[in-house]
This record gives C-alpha cells, structure tokens and sequence, in this order.
C-alpha cells in the first residue's frame, strides 16, 4: 500500500468549515502522481488517463486536519488498472473518504489505449491488494 500525507489548508474548506468534496478529487489526484512515481510508471512522457474516478464522502475534514491517502491497486488489467485510496484521519485513523478511479494506459499519438507491459504489471502487482 502506498501512503502519502496531506495537511488541510483553510483555502480548501468552505462556508460550512469543513473540506469541500472538490479538493478530496485534488487530494486523489496528489497521491496518484507521488504513487506513479514511487512505481517509476512514468517516465519522461505521461502515459496515463483517469478513465473514471468515484468518492465517498463518510466524514467531515477540517482545516489543520491531515490526511492519509492510503493507495491500493484492486485490479489490473490489458492497458488499465483500478486504484482504490482510502483517506484516513491520521490521529484518529478514522477513515473520511473512500475513493476509487479506473486508470488507463493511453498511446497520445493513436488516441487509443495501450497494452500495459509486463514491467508495468509486475510493479502494480507489488500494491494490488490480496483478494479476498
């Protein structure tokens, strides 16, 4: 499982004092580059599209708050791969929101979708969680 932290700033809550549901689609997307580049996906061109992406929504976040972005790999497939991250409260462990997106390897040049190769695969393996 791949972790990175997030401090909440207050630009990031709204009138009601708590996060607004926007920035934890940002605090996904911040996580994802740290984890492609844990995994040396991506080298010097992006070959990667955010096919899908979901949120849940479980708990209020506050400014000053942080985060734990918690990333796994669910399923990997020809050219895609499902990545779910798990945003936990890092003093209580509490978990705040679950998110999931479907990202795809893209070939810009032919605008279509490109096998992953096996070296890809083997790295994504190494974060895909045990199924149950």
């Amino acid at each position: 499982m791949h972790e990175h932290e997030v401090t909440i700033r207050f630009c990031e809550t709204d009138l009601l004092g708590h996060v607004n549901n926007n920035n934890f689609f940002v605090y996904m997307e911040d996580s994802r580059i740290h984890f492609f580049d844990a995994l040396g996906l991506v080298m010097e061109d992006w070959n990667f599209i955010l096919a899908s992406i979901t949120c849940d929504f479980i708990k209020q976040v506050y400014f000053k708050q942080t985060l734990i972005i918690k990333s796994s790999v669910t399923k990997i497939g020809n050219s895609s791969f499902h990545l779910e991250q798990n945003m936990v409260e890092k003093d209580s462990g509490e978990l705040v929101a679950r998110g999931s997106s479907v990202i795809v390897h893209f070939d810009f040049e032919k605008q279509k979708s490109s096998p992953l190769s096996e070296d890809m695969k083997n790295k994504l393996e190494s974060y895909q969680l045990a199924a149950n």
